[in-house]
């Protein structure tokens, strides 16, 4: 799991490296002094000095909890007065003063933030597609592409109604699972996700995709997975 700073419950996660030579009285002040310094910061933290596991099972815990930030600490950073931070998003690990650590973990999560962001959106418009013939509609969603269509307008529901079950028909068609019951679990139906607030020009005369009325705005469909 990878989750966006903003929404982490927790955004940064110390783990003490500690080993037979260096327990962990040897490095728990300094760490509770890092997690005091991330917390005046506002910084959503924890340090997990539980005894019962090692580093690497603390690692990889924390990583399936989506943690933007792995904070490391061991007898060589106590003794230079740094920490290693684990980027979860990209895997970058960088060496930090520990005099300047929540400065630099608070900009981070604002870089790691602005990041997932770009990538998320380039990944959603490179899968954004116009259609506005309907032999083009269910090809496109087998594509796991978000579709915009012309639309007669929200009031017609039951022309939307009539594209989710077409939709759903000529999908289990061409999976070869036209007999399904209608109450399975393949998820193959187009269903309405908004009417975007910034609307691509009609062209005059363009018609709905499903009625063949005249289109009043672009709605964009997609499937639930």
């Amino acid at each position: 799991l990878v989750l966006p700073p903003r929404v982490a419950p927790l955004q940064a996660v110390i783990i003490p490296i500690v080993s037979k030579t260096c327990p962990l009285e040897n490095l728990s002040d300094y760490c509770e002094d890092i997690l005091k310094n991330l917390e005046e910061k506002g910084i959503r933290s924890k340090l997990d000095d539980r005894s019962i596991y090692n580093p690497g099972w603390k690692y990889a815990h924390w990583e399936q909890k989506g943690v933007p930030i792995r904070i490391e600490v061991g007898p060589r950073d106590l003794e230079k007065k740094q920490a290693r931070l684990v980027v979860r998003f990209g895997g970058e690990k960088i060496d930090v003063d520990v005099s300047s650590i929540a400065d630099t973990i608070s900009t981070k999560l604002e870089e790691i933030q602005s990041n997932m962001f770009t990538k998320a959106k380039e990944f959603r418009d490179s899968h954004l597609v116009k259609v506005t013939d309907w032999k083009d509609f269910v090809p496109n969603l087998e594509l796991h592409n978000l579709v915009l269509t012309p639309w007669c307008g929200g009031e017609h529901t039951d022309w939307e109604e009539w594209v989710k079950e077409k939709s759903r028909e000529e999908s289990l068609q061409n999976a070869g699972l036209e007999g399904e019951d209608a109450r399975a679990a393949t998820s193959v139906a187009a269903k309405t996700l908004c009417i975007p607030f910034t609307q691509p020009e009609l062209e005059e005369g363009m018609k709905c995709i499903a009625s063949g009325l005249e289109a009043k705005c672009w709605v964009l469909w997609g499937r639930s997975y």
